[in-house]
């Protein structure tokens, strides 16, 4: 009797192990094909996007240099996935030496953390830059982040390096993902939602993150774009 049951656990805990393997095995599976679809869909989509988008580049490239003479494109480093930096690329909204000026600025900075840097009447800004920034125009070049595997369509706005150096370890919680075009507290307020309450949306984006979640954003990114809200 004893026998049989010491074999009878035996057998128990085998099954109960290949069962906790089971299902770790196909939690990994789950994960992996959920990113696989999901980088499938950012490059073609953003593929996509940029042939369409091609007249917009065009124009807004020669707005921009015709109103403040210089540079195009405006690169800066972020932080990607787990912090790691890349260089992002936006069009210039800014008068050339705008990093220069922003230390003359920061006692007026608008951002109740601290951490970001915000000024609804930002004089750095160009009146060309004023209208992309509204409708979003600037972030554009980020299409070829995208496909470059820098950035996701959907997912936390990237931050600054600096400001991650500001980060609290909840805060870090954010750089989980891959960072993205459009995100939740962008179609939910955009600049109007103060730094506490972009990272309490990014964490729920991050906890429950899907394609379907994904497309929804996408969807909501075009009228929250056309309308302008929140954006300066």
């Amino acid at each position: 009797m004893e026998q049989y049951k010491a074999h009878h656990s035996f057998v128990r805990r085998v099954v109960r192990n290949l069962r906790i393997h089971y299902k770790r095995a196909l939690w990994r599976f789950v994960i992996q094909s959920s990113r696989a679809v999901k980088r499938g869909l950012d490059i073609v989509l953003s593929l996509a996007a940029i042939v369409l988008l091609l007249p917009v580049y065009a124009l807004t490239a020669i707005a921009i240099y015709v109103d403040a003479p210089g540079p195009v494109i405006f690169t800066q480093l972020r932080a990607g996935r787990f912090g790691k930096p890349f260089t992002m690329f936006k069009f210039r909204s800014m008068v050339v030496k705008a990093e220069s000026e922003k230390a003359a600025l920061l006692d007026q900075n608008e951002s109740s953390a601290g951490v970001i840097f915000k000024m609804k009447r930002d004089p750095r800004i160009t009146r060309v830059g004023r209208f992309i920034r509204k409708f979003s125009i600037d972030e554009l070049p980020q299409l070829f982040n995208v496909l470059r595997g820098d950035m996701s369509l959907v997912g936390p706005r990237p931050p600054t390096l600096s400001e991650v150096a500001q980060y609290s370890l909840s805060d870090r919680k954010r750089l989980y993902v891959a960072p993205g075009i459009t995100c939740i507290w962008q179609v939910s307020g955009r600049s109007e939602i103060d730094f506490a309450g972009q990272v309490k949306l990014d964490v729920a984006y991050i906890q429950s993150q899907s394609l379907w979640t994904d497309l929804r954003i996408l969807l909501k990114t075009i009228p929250a774009v056309l309308l302008g809200k929140g954006a300066y």
